[in-house]
């Protein structure tokens, strides 16, 4: 038996509880061992509708949802902004509002507009996921990240994790730092001036302007890709001369602990932030983070579609 999900929507980190971050990753536990088993589907969402609503490229997050609601035997819509009236002018709201009206439970959403998710979410019934929303936030990456952290290490609370690369344009750094941070983490922003927004600081993280110092005796790397499609022009100079001064090698990890992880949102630029060598090896828990997102974000869609009180696992 699960207690009830106190969320309707999850729009970001900050809205939630530290009880509501471990009620996930502790139902996300429960779905991960599913997820390897002979026959990988459950009853436990059956009758149920999610409509996966993509208006951004995504691989990794559109793929884990539609498996997700997949293997809770929900029926599972995906629409993208490329094949819906979105092309003949149609606005978000009106999009939402016709989907609303064919009665889905669970409306997950990706908008190149930050806040996009909570527009909607305060102007229908349905409760609503943030699948990323401009560079603003990104709940569930940072979900499944402190589930394969956790997983990885044993516990959150106390680690150093640092987080380098293109911190300005990433909705990844910010939901990580406020949920790591939320966990009991030290939480460190590795980025070039250029690349650091301002106002950090309200992030209550440790801020470097150097890959090196900001690594030194971190327990997680998470590495971040450089986002050329938001940059509004040169950042820095060409890819190799930021590879030579941020990119994780072999040589630069070795400043941080000797059992550190190393992790990536995806998708990566193999030789610019990160070094094949780096994302390939041993302590490398990047496909970890995949597969970990599949068990979350089932852990997210059975807590907000579910039935209260029911196991997640049971008549499997």
């Amino acid at each position: 038996m699960t207690r009830p999900f106190r969320q309707k929507h999850l729009l970001g980190i900050e809205a939630l509880e530290p009880s509501d971050i471990q009620q996930i990753l502790d139902t996300g536990e429960a779905f991960f061992e599913v997820s390897r088993r002979p026959v990988r589907k459950v009853p436990t969402l059956r009758g149920k509708t999610i409509l996966n609503v993509f208006y951004e490229a995504s691989t990794r997050t559109r793929t884990s949802f539609e498996l997700a609601g997949k293997r809770l035997s929900a029926d599972v819509v995906n629409i993208s902004s490329s094949g819906s009236s979105v092309t003949k002018g149609e606005t978000l709201l009106d999009t939402v509002k016709n989907l609303q009206a064919m009665r889905p439970d669970v409306v997950v959403l990706r908008h190149q507009a930050s806040g996009a998710p909570h527009f909607v979410a305060a102007r229908t019934g349905i409760s609503v996921i943030n699948a990323g929303d401009g560079a603003h936030e990104h709940p569930t990456q940072a979900l499944l990240d402190a589930f394969t952290i956790r997983r990885s290490k044993g516990h959150i609370r106390g680690l150093v994790v640092a987080i380098c690369g293109d911190v300005m344009h990433s909705r990844v750094a910010r939901s990580n730092a406020l949920l790591l941070g939320m966990l009991g983490a030290t939480v460190r922003f590795a980025a070039p001036r250029t690349l650091t927004p301002r106002g950090v600081e309200v992030f209550g993280t440790e801020v470097y302007d150097r890959l090196e110092p900001a690594l030194e005796g971190a327990d997680v790397v998470m590495m971040l890709r450089v986002q050329t499609e938001r940059l509004g022009g040169a950042m820095f100079p060409t890819n190799r001369e930021y590879s030579r001064i941020f990119g994780l090698s072999p040589r630069t990890l070795r400043y941080a602990k000797p059992d550190a992880i190393v992790m990536h949102p995806g998708p990566m630029n193999r030789g610019v932030e990160i070094d094949p060598a780096v994302a390939d090896g041993t302590r490398s828990v990047i496909l970890d983070q995949v597969e970990a997102g599949v068990a979350v974000r089932m852990a997210i869609l059975y807590l907000l579609a579910g039935e209260a009180g029911a196991h997640p696992v049971a008549a499997a």
